[in-house]
């Protein structure tokens, strides 16, 4: 993995995302988020993406020394909090009963972590040296959201992953630009995993579900504005989102 790394970021990238992509999709659809092979399968990708990053010291390149210091200027990030509370608008309940919930709700927690790092670690940094920071973004953000129609191989609807893929890109965006701006990539670990845990509590609620895509949609875009329009803060001071 270290020379593909070292030859071709972008397919390195790549890789992770199709592996994740081709194992995963089967595994949940087969046995669902609930289960103990969901969330092991889930354990196996995440340690496979530590033991590289610590075994390479690429924890500065990938934002995961720290978190963002001087949170107010990114207004404590509570644009991403407001839009982590969402799949709870329409009531909570647990979507399973016993274990089953517990395996949904780590499962869930290292999707986040997987997530974030394959698109927002890997795939971004990878495009920045040919592609430019604003092709990045797009391409990154854009691949995030589209990834999410292979949910159609798990049984679910056409309208429902259609819904699913707007709200994603719109996520992709944000998430990326935060990382960019701030130089860490916690923050939008943390809120991705929140998001995906809290699914495993929601009530439906048609109403509730619309109001939330929307409200995702305008948060995303308004504080991608704002956030187009900082400096780079910590992430230029340590030059850990310059190209290597």
């Amino acid at each position: 993995m270290k020379k593909l790394y070292e030859k071709n970021e972008v397919l390195f990238a790549v890789l992770w995302i199709l592996v994740y992509c081709f194992v995963l999709v089967p595994i949940r659809g087969n046995f669902g988020d609930e289960s103990i092979w969901m969330t092991l399968a889930l354990l196996l990708f995440a340690a496979g993406i530590t033991i590289f990053v610590k075994s390479n010291h690429l924890e500065e390149k990938y934002g995961l020394t720290g978190w963002p210091k001087n949170t107010r200027r990114f207004l404590y990030f509570l644009p991403m909090w407001i839009i982590v509370t969402g799949n709870l608008w329409g009531g909570v309940s647990p979507a399973y009963k016993g274990t089953a919930q517990l395996f949904a709700v780590l499962s869930m927690a290292l999707v986040g972590y997987v997530e974030e790092m394959i698109f927002r670690g890997f795939l971004f940094k990878a495009l920045i040296p040919k592609n430019g920071i604003v092709t990045a973004i797009i391409i990154s953000s854009v691949t995030f959201g589209i990834g999410h129609v292979v949910n159609l191989l798990t049984g679910q609807g056409n309208l429902e992953t259609i819904v699913q893929i707007i709200f994603a890109v719109s996520l992709g965006f944000l998430f990326t630009m935060v990382f960019y701006k701030s130089g860490s990539l916690l923050p939008c670990i943390a809120a991705h995993s929140l998001i995906d845990v809290f699914s495993k509590f929601a009530v439906t609620s048609e109403t509730a579900d619309k109001i939330y895509v929307g409200m995702t949609i305008i948060l995303a875009i308004a504080y991608s504005i704002y956030l187009s329009r900082l400096g780079l803060g910590e992430a230029k001071q340590n030059a850990h989102l310059s190209a290597r």
